[in-house]
């Protein structure tokens, strides 16, 4: 009986040891992490403000079957903001295709080149065709069944309004290991986006484990290349953050382990422009958690 006793004993304390480990800080060196911190806070701004940044967003038009002619002038069926030529020209939609016939006397480039008539290659293949006219820059893009036009001002005011991003303290006990608990095959799933009646279709592997202040909690991430891409909301959302959930991507360490980093959630391309479309948290990764860490809400409309 003493021996089974003492068993249990070491058994007991291998496995308390075990769990510590696990919950061990995962940040060992503190002023090294803020400063990576910022510097990818840092970089994210640059990123928004670049030319093909989310703050540049002007416009999205979605085209009708058939013929589209667009301008500044307001009779055009597109109506493009006054910077653009008063009639551009005419988008021809076709049987899922797109042919630009530019109108006489006005100049489009593409790659700096001036074009008249070309076929478009839209957002979802491969060398995407990108029309530029002054300031302003556009392509097509195709979400299900539907095509339109996505609007760049490359000297949009928003670029110089927004000088920071609102962001919590940065907390290295908001950086925790998570654990994957696989599936047999990868599951498919359907997420919601703002645009009505369109929705994406991402592949999910497992379940992601992990303890974060005291709560056991899981997500469901989404197959990103040798990572992870998450689209997550909690307690603060619509609150402190962004009202539509936020976005993180995490990769597995050169050991395996996956890490979260919340100091890294990120609002979508929503929280920026009215003029993008992004997937809404799935139900499983409503967190019952508060995750104050990284990106909160921005006002910018």
């Amino acid at each position: 009986m003493r021996s089974f006793s003492f068993v249990l004993l070491i058994f007991s304390a291998a496995f308390f040891l075990l769990g510590c480990n696990n919950t061990a800080p995962v940040i060992t060196d503190e002023a090294a992490y803020v400063e990576e911190i910022e510097t990818w806070q840092h970089q994210r701004l640059e990123r928004l403000k670049s030319k093909n940044g989310w703050l540049t967003l002007a416009g999205l038009y979605w085209l009708e079957e058939g013929e589209n002619s667009f301008g500044s002038d307001s009779s055009n069926n597109i109506v493009f903001p006054e910077k653009a030529e008063a009639f551009c020209g005419t988008l021809l939609l076709k049987n899922g295709k797109v042919r630009l016939m530019v109108a006489d006397g006005t100049e489009i480039f593409v790659k700096d080149s001036p074009v008249s008539d070309m076929n478009l290659v839209d957002d979802q293949s491969e060398n995407t065709t990108s029309l530029q006219q002054g300031d302003l820059a556009w392509y097509i893009i195709k979400r299900g069944d539907r095509y339109g036009i996505r609007l760049r001002d490359h000297r949009h005011p928003r670029i110089d309004q927004l000088d920071h991003i609102p962001s919590y303290p940065i907390q290295s006990s908001y950086v925790v290991e998570a654990k994957l608990e696989p599936f047999d095959s990868p599951m498919i799933m359907t997420v919601a986006t703002p645009l009505e009646g369109y929705s994406e279709d991402y592949a999910c592997p497992g379940i992601l484990n992990f303890r974060i202040n005291g709560d056991d909690v899981t997500l469901h991430p989404f197959t990103s290349g040798d990572g992870y891409f998450l689209v997550i909301a909690d307690e603060t959302t619509g609150l402190d953050t962004y009202g539509a959930g936020r976005f993180m991507y995490a990769m597995p360490d050169s050991s395996g382990r996956i890490i979260l980093d919340f100091n890294k959630a990120y609002n979508p391309p929503c929280a920026f422009s009215p003029f993008a479309t992004c997937p809404m948290p799935p139900r499983e990764n409503i967190m019952p958690v508060a995750i104050e860490a990284g990106e909160k809400s921005v006002h910018l409309f």
